[in-house]
């Protein structure tokens, strides 16, 4: 009997060499460990000594009974053991699996790769076109073709992307002559779809990785091409740009002149395409140090090297020829091209051309001495009056992001948040006076984050995906976190996740209390880091060596593949604040079906800080009915007594879209709609 359990425990097949005979009686059954295996594996030998000449009807003595209850005693520790190895054959097994799926990912990556070079150097169509209009631009500088023709053809391009296409892709290695030949063959026959923007700007994810406004560009502009518009972005050659990034980078040898401090200087135009997007960058020769250091901003002369940029990039714009809808600036460092395309570019061939600013806040404008004004070309007398760039608080000086908004056709500030009278009434750092005069150019527009990389539908690091209409996957993926972090896998238990995004500060008290109140409610508590060499990372450490809790997990290493796990497997994330329009961690909560609740246990903080009004984004509607003013504890209740009503929730949570393609793509399209019809 005891040998068939055996048997049957280990996989061992039955066997008559392995069984016991009617005559055979067994001596203490003995479980013996390897100690020195640290593996935690222990070797199992069984010995049975067979005695002969036994008598059946011996009474049962005392130490019969005794020996009797060893051989149990050591069967059930028998039994402990093999379980135990089963255990761990399984988390193997699973570990195996894991692996073997990250292979065949990453040879499925590999060789879709390799297709792509090998059918053309894994460039998109998107990335062709964009290409193309910049081999556009190189002729007209370098006098190939005339700035009118270049306008045409620019607009042949965007008419005709599909059959554009096909010529580019067999002419692309060839020079301007033959390519030009075969561009002029098609013929411009219907009025363009869609605008076309330039963003003049000094920052875009991933050259300038880790800032919101480059995020907001690159996020922006990506949703903007993949809607039919043609989106190109004008930005310094900063020393330290990673230029790994750009495909078909080139180095452009020819005249590009601008005006500074009273006369021409030449500048060294660098092209290439950066997801799909043509970018320029604008390299000064004279001024080779204003843009070779260490930080983008934070200098003295901060307003010089700026207000050169704006200047070099119109002159830019003219010289090739371009005639966007929309200029499309971003804060006080680009709002000087507002004034300097009033008053000098206008009348150049851009007279159709249109100003758009983004304020990402008003806490940064820069205030200067008016002379100034007079470096890149401006009338400071004309431009120093009330109305126009003198500063409201001090009126010995200009306010460069105060003559963007008097200079700019339509004004879109960035807040998820807060409603628009919010944003003028309290937070406009002395603004207020300006911004109610141009009350009707000004509108709210909020965050978003890239849907792509982040879409539990689509997710390819998750071991199952999931959505709003079927959220199966995202039990899985919560045993399978679980399991990984060797917390109790069960789908019934309440795990809550702490992100702490890039740069944030870490609040040790205020951790602490939080893993003493998951105590309290018996809940499994991740905590984790968005970066992957950071202070956070070494304060997390810490904490992970003072705090011992079967449920608690501190995730010190940074990981990709596990922080979208996280998302995916968690109930709740706790956030820093919703107040941080840059945060996308609340925004990707969402969408992985996870609820977005502050850190602290009640919410005070949060009341009252947005309200209905209609000019309010959907998003902050949502925080304020749903979430805003929801504690931890509220929410870990309403999810053990309200289950049904909890999933309700989510899934409605789940079904908006809060990406750089829903609400903020809208709001910018309605705004290049407005301005183009002034």
């Amino acid at each position: 009997m005891m040998a068939t359990l055996f048997n049957a425990a280990l996989g061992i097949p039955s066997s008559p060499c392995f069984s016991f005979s009617k005559q055979t009686t067994l001596s203490p059954l003995r479980c013996l460990r390897n100690n020195q295996d640290v593996n935690g594996f222990h070797e199992l030998r069984l010995e049975i000594n067979g005695d002969k000449n036994v008598e059946k009807s011996k009474s049962i003595t005392g130490d019969d009974r005794n020996a009797k209850q060893d051989i149990w005693g050591m069967f059930k520790e028998a039994q402990q053991n093999i379980l135990y190895l089963n255990k761990q054959r399984l988390k193997a097994i699973d570990e195996l699996n894991k692996i073997k799926r990250e292979k065949q990912a990453l040879l499925s990556l590999v060789e879709k790769l390799e297709a792509e070079k090998m059918a053309g150097a894994g460039r998109d169509n998107q990335s062709i076109f964009s290409d193309l209009l910049l081999r556009i631009d190189s002729m007209v500088l370098n006098n190939v073709i005339s700035p009118g023709e270049a306008s045409e053809l620019r607009r042949l391009v965007i008419s005709h992307k599909v059959g554009v296409y096909d010529v580019f892709n067999v002419t692309a290695n060839k020079g301007d002559s033959e390519l030009l030949g075969e561009l002029r063959q098609f013929s411009y026959g219907r009025k363009k779809s869609g605008f076309h923007i330039v963003h003049i700007c000094t920052e875009m994810a991933p050259l300038v990785p880790n800032r919101s406004i480059a995020s907001y560009v690159t996020g922006i502009s990506c949703a903007l091409q993949r809607k039919g518009h043609l989106v190109e972005v004008i930005m310094p050659k900063y020393a330290s740009l990673n230029l790994d990034e750009v495909q078909g980078l080139r180095k452009l040898t020819i005249e590009a002149y601008s005006y500074f401090n009273g006369q021409l200087h030449e500048n060294r135009i660098w092209t290439g395409v950066v997801h799909g997007i043509g970018v320029t960058l604008i390299e000064p020769l004279h001024y080779s140090s204003f843009f070779n250091r260490d930080m983008i901003n934070g200098y003295p002369d901060d307003f010089e090297r700026f207000s050169y940029f704006s200047r070099a990039s119109l002159d830019y714009i003219v010289k090739c020829g371009k005639q966007p809808d929309v200029l499309h600036l971003h804060n006080w460092e680009t709002a000087i091209v507002g004034p300097l395309f009033w008053d000098i570019f206008a009348n150049q061939g851009l007279e159709n051309t249109r100003i758009l600013l983004t304020c990402h806040g008003f806490n940064s404008q820069c205030t200067e001495q008016p002379d100034k004004l007079a470096l890149c070309g401006l009338d400071p007398e004309r431009l120093n009056l009330p109305d126009r760039l003198q500063d409201n608080i001090n009126m010995e000086r200009v306010n460069i992001l105060k003559g963007g908004v008097v200079y700019s056709n339509k004004v879109l500030i960035m807040s998820s948040v807060h409603p628009k009278h919010t944003m003028v009434h309290n937070l406009s750092h002395g603004l207020e006076p300006t911004l109610n005069i141009h009350w009707d150019k000004l509108a709210i527009t909020p965050y978003g984050f890239d849907k792509s990389t982040w879409n539990p539908s689509s997710d390819s690091f998750l071991p199952e995906n999931f959505n709003a209409e079927n959220m199966n996957g995202k039990v899985v993926c919560k045993l399978t976190l679980q399991q990984r972090l060797g917390l109790s896998e069960r789908a019934s238990n309440i795990l809550v996740a702490c992100i702490f995004p890039k740069g944030a500060e870490l609040d040790v008290q205020k951790v602490k209390g939080i893993i003493l109140h998951a105590r309290q409610q018996n809940i499994q508590f991740i905590f984790m880091g968005t970066n992957e060499r950071s202070v956070m990372n070494q304060t997390l450490e810490g904490l992970k060596q003072e705090i011992k809790d079967k449920n608690m997990r501190i995730v010190v290493k940074y990981d990709e593949a596990l922080l979208h796990l996280v998302f995916a497997g968690s109930d709740i994330i706790l956030c820093q604040s919703f107040l941080d329009p840059t945060d996308e961690i609340p925004l990707k909560a969402l969408r992985y079906g996870a609820a977005p609740i502050t850190h602290l246990c009640e919410a005070t903080t949060n009341r009252n800080f947005m309200n209905h009004d209609q000019e309010a984004t959907k998003y902050s509607q949502l925080i304020n009915s749903s979430f805003g003013n929801m504690s931890l504890s509220f929410a870990v209740d309403e999810i053990r007594n309200n289950p049904s009503k909890w999933r309700q929730r989510m899934m409605e949570a789940m079904t908006q879209d809060f990406s750089w393609d829903g609400e903020c793509y809208d709001a910018h399209v309605e705004a290049y709609s407005a301005i183009k019809n002034l």
